[in-house]
């Protein structure tokens, strides 16, 4: 049985629906308020163990959110609709059936649908198992199922692992420990962008499951072992580490995506608006703007800069971390962290976008929207796009993946002034960029190349040591 079990209904589960669902496991089951973030009432054993936490019900405005990131199977209630999020602990295996239940009886009643849809029942569940065993140490928090004093462990069994807001505080939790967070899935699971951009590297790893050969890392390929309480990379009798055979197991379908890392920064002031640089970027490549916004996943929120401006706003001196999404039908995510620094306000944007073999990327129209985020007041201060070969729906297998290569730099035209105008327009390359803007404060664009060729690299690293010489 899975663990983790969501209930999708076109209307809020009101007080009544969540009390029929809350007596899927009968009397033996205790109900009581969770202490987690994102986590309202947990379903308990006698002995007080948690067997079933339960998310508040997130309204998703998002076209194509499920399918995204259920799979593009799943049959969900058109837009808005309600997720609601049951996760049941791997310990007691009524867990799983109880927190089956509980969605069950919230699509049956409210005539919604659940995933995994086998998960569904309106049985009651009897407790039957002894509930005094638990992990290594207590989990403080409930998505995590192992706890020892270098790693929090959570284990994902579902197709499509997002940066939900309960895994995103499990990796707070994580790092306010001094703890690493391990996820482990089965090797036919893939991240989201935003998961994979959390997760950052050593000492957080995802642990790809292999039948054969156990355990790898799913970002690097490196065979892992359980050893003191955490995920380590094995070691032959040369001291090297071996490569997981499945890492390799990869075909290229022709998906590439394109890659777009943006920098911003802007005054400080009552009339700031943020994400209007992200909006006309998404509004130049594929003719609308983003379609949601939201803190986590999955993305519920319609597109508003005027709101993600407030957030930034309340949150502030501390950063914010931001996700948007596109529309179905061209696949685009973008992560965006807002700070304050003494410059100003930044903002350090990655906008991904996934085509299809049969897809061009857009790349003629790279200089154009390069000379409108540089002309217009966006405080654009560079842009460096890339394009590599990567699957359409923007997600990452574990398996090996080609590094992007790059296609163009731009830089604002403050960049340009704190180098120099004439050092940067003259670098001693084959390379000679665009002037846009004013010739008295220009900003600069340099094509690189088509993204046919690996020697881009070298171009790139070439221009950026020039650069950095200015006066």
């Amino acid at each position: 049985m899975t663990k983790d079990v969501i209930a999708l209904t076109p209307t809020m589960p009101d007080v009544r629906t969540l009390l029929a669902g809350l007596y899927a496991g009968g009397p033996d089951v205790r109900v009581r308020t969770a202490a987690a973030d994102g986590a309202v009432v947990q379903l308990c054993a006698p002995d007080g163990s948690t067997l079933v936490s339960i998310e508040a019900p997130i309204l998703i405005h998002t076209p194509g959110e499920p399918a995204r990131l259920l799979g593009t199977g799943t049959t969900a209630p058109d837009t808005p609709v309600w997720w609601t999020e049951a996760r049941a602990t791997t310990a007691v295996p009524e867990a799983g059936h109880l927190a089956g239940s509980f969605a069950g009886r919230l699509a049956t009643v409210l005539g919604g649908t659940t995933w995994p849809p086998e998960a569904a029942t309106t049985d009651v569940i009897p407790l039957t198992t002894h509930t005094t065993t638990t992990p290594t140490k207590a989990a403080p928090h409930p998505a995590i199922d192992v706890l020892t004093d270098t790693t929090a462990v959570v284990l994902q069994d579902r197709p499509v692992i997002p940066m939900t807001s309960w895994l995103s505080d499990a990796l707070r939790t994580a790092i306010t420990s001094d703890r690493a967070l391990h996820i482990v899935t089965p090797n036919t699971a893939r991240l989201t962008l935003p998961t994979r951009n959390a997760l950052g590297g050593h000492p957080h790893r995802w642990v790809a499951q292999d039948p054969q050969n156990g355990y790898y890392d799913g970002l690097s390929g490196a065979v892992l072992r359980w050893q003191n309480g955490t995920f380590t990379p094995a070691r032959t009798t040369s001291g090297t580490t071996p490569v997981a055979p499945a890492f390799a197991n990869t075909t290229d379908t022709g998906d590439r995506q394109l890659i777009l890392a943006l920098r911003t920064r802007h005054p400080a002031d009552e009339q700031l608006v943020l994400g209007r640089a992200l909006e006309t970027t998404w509004l130049h490549l594929t003719g609308t703007p983003p379609a949601g916004w939201s803190t986590a996943e999955p993305i519920n929120l319609p597109w508003s800069t005027r709101q993600l401006t407030d957030l930034a706003r309340r949150r502030a001196p501390q950063p914010t971390w931001l996700i948007a999404i596109g529309h179905p039908d061209r696949p685009a995510l973008a992560t965006i962290r807002i700070a304050r620094t003494p410059a100003g306000v930044e903002e350090d944007i990655t906008l991904t976008l996934g085509y299809g073999k049969h897809e061009p990327p857009p790349l003629e129209g790279i200089p154009s929207l390069a000379e409108a985020l540089t002309t217009a007041n966006h405080g654009l201060t560079s842009m460096l796009t890339s394009l590599r070969h990567a699957p359409r729906d923007l997600t990452i297998a574990p398996h090996i993946a080609t590094p992007p290569n790059p296609i163009a730099l731009t830089l604002g035209p403050d960049t340009v002034h704190d180098i120099g105008t004439h050092h940067a327009q003259h670098p001693p390359l084959n390379l000679t960029p665009t002037q846009l803007g004013p010739t008295s404060r220009p900003a600069l664009h340099y094509p690189l190349g088509d993204a046919t060729s690996d020697q881009t690299w070298a171009t790139l690293k070439h221009l950026t040591q020039h650069l950095r010489t200015g006066t």
